[in-house]
């Protein structure tokens, strides 16, 4: 059976990321897989709920982690798991790059703490024991923020992470350029500020150059 593969997507709110996740997916299909397209925090109608509370009502940081480690936690089980056992490719619009990039960075939270929870909820059955579930290539649209803020402006009400003023979104940026530079073999960096055609030739080459689609 052809193996899984879990790819992510990645970057500050207005990064664009989302543009393309529907791309990716197409290209897929079109080579012969089957395609599960989620998002976190969300992805299961348990983490959904959970989802609704985090990006809407106040709490403090450590609720706010807690939250977005049980609904990953509930997504994993519920839907990444089973697919990857049937060897589909998930395509993940979010996944544990943000909460360390968003609670840790942005909101100042404790990284070790993030780190436990993180070896929590990603130790899976199918995993050997001290393995985690991670994706295997993480697509990290990179912007400056003032930008984002401009594409973002007038789209919609801005729930309470997109309301946050400008410092906390240059924290964020900064939380994702630690975790590529921990990984780097896991993180393809995309160059968001480009038009959408050039970020898309971007988005393919990162994956071709794993030998995924041809």
């Amino acid at each position: 059976m052809t193996p899984g593969l879990f790819i992510s997507f990645e970057g500050i709110d207005g990064a664009g990321k989302s543009t393309h996740v529907q791309a990716l997916a197409q290209a897929f299909r079109e080579a012969g897989r089957a395609v599960v397209l989620t998002r976190e925090p969300g992805g299961t109608p348990l983490a959904e709920q959970l989802r609704a509370l985090a990006l809407n009502a106040p709490m403090d940081p450590l609720t706010e982690a807690l939250l977005m480690f049980a609904a990953r936690r509930d997504h994993l089980q519920q839907v990444i798991e089973p697919a990857l056992a049937r060897g589909d490719v998930v395509l993940c619009d979010r996944f544990t790059d943000a909460t360390f990039a968003y609670q840790g960075a942005g909101r100042g939270f404790d990284l070790a703490v993030l780190g436990q929870l993180e070896r929590w909820v990603q130790s899976v059955d199918a995993l050997p024991a001290g393995q985690l579930r991670q994706p295997q290539l993480t697509l990290w649209f990179e912007i400056d923020p003032d930008l984002a803020a401009q594409r973002l402006a007038g789209a919609r009400a801005p729930d309470r992470f997109e309301s946050q003023p400008a410092g906390f979104f240059r924290r964020v940026a900064q939380g994702y350029g630690d975790r590529a530079r921990a990984e780097p073999r896991r993180f393809a960096r995309i160059d968001g500020s480009q038009p959408r055609e050039a970020v898309w030739q971007q988005v393919l080459a990162a994956v071709r150059r794993k030998g995924w689609l041809a």
